[in-house]
């Protein structure tokens, strides 16, 4: 009996809650009605609208680490050594001349190019216009011309850079100057301050202007020595201002002798 009381109270409770649940869904049915459509369908709009979102979500980083790869397989050919002929045994990929590594990479990258969006195909376009260099010199300036105006932000700089480098070996001193210094200027992480105007100084040597050179360098060096962290520390030096302290040392050992010397636990 005492049994029976139990399992009776129990589908009593039950009973309760079904009679509560389905005054409930009642209430909520009428109020629903002539609108209940309606707001399922934007409810199960929003369902698939988030659907969507997660799956190109997925889609999107699928593809952007497919682009890294390839991109990443392109850098590696570029990257590959020459050898007129390989050692015996060895698997390392290598090219018997610059010219077909450059063919081969350019292949590699416009392949990227052609498949990706942005940052991987202005990316490969860079690296494209690099390698054009030792096929036909005049397009590849040509074509990093056009990217040094790029909106995605590594692209412009580096593209600046190499035709800076490019216009230097070519002796044509006075555009290279005029490049350095816009990239000064600019200051952007992937060419710094420091890095272009020590290019700067060096284009300088050649055109005969010792003073401004020197100047230059000597504000990198100096700049470089006084600066602090957070901490108040001494920060490390660069590359780019250690070689402006040689190369300024090389042409006015004056002027490097009035630097402030490096902090004590980097010097040497």
């Amino acid at each position: 009996m005492a049994k029976y009381k139990k399992k009776r109270a129990r589908e009593l409770q039950h009973d309760r809650f079904r009679d509560t649940t389905m005054s409930f869904f009642d209430r909520l049915g009428d109020l629903m009605e002539g609108r209940g459509r309606t707001i399922l369908y934007g409810l199960g709009g929003l369902v698939l609208a988030g659907l969507i979102v997660l799956s190109f979500v997925k889609w999107s980083n699928r593809k952007s680490d497919e682009a890294r790869q390839a991109l990443g397989r392109a850098i590696n050919i570029q990257k590959a050594p020459v050898m007129a002929t390989p050692a015996p045994g060895t698997t390392e990929m290598t090219f018997p001349t610059d010219k077909e590594r450059a063919q081969k990479a350019i292949e590699e990258f416009e392949k990227v190019a052609a498949k990706y969006g942005d940052p991987y195909r202005s990316e490969s376009q860079y690296f494209i216009a690099v390698n054009r260099l030792a096929l036909d010199r005049e397009k590849g300036v040509s074509e990093l011309s056009a990217l040094a105006n790029s909106n995605v932000s590594e692209v412009g700089p580096l593209s600046k850079f190499a035709l800076a480098q490019t216009y230097e070996s070519d002796g044509k001193l006075q555009e290279a100057a005029q490049l350095y210094s816009e990239l000064a200027k600019l200051n952007s992480i992937t060419i710094s301050a420091e890095t272009a105007n020590l290019r700067l100084a060096k284009v300088y040597e050649k055109l005969g202007k010792k003073k401004e050179a020197a100047d230059l360098l000597f504000n990198i060096v100096n700049a470089s020595r006084k600066a602090k962290g957070e901490d108040n520390l001494p920060l490390p030096q660069s590359e780019a201002a250690r070689e402006a302290a040689d190369e300024l040392k090389k042409i006015d050992p004056e002027r490097f002798a009035q630097l402030p010397p490096e902090a004590p636990f980097l010097a040497g």
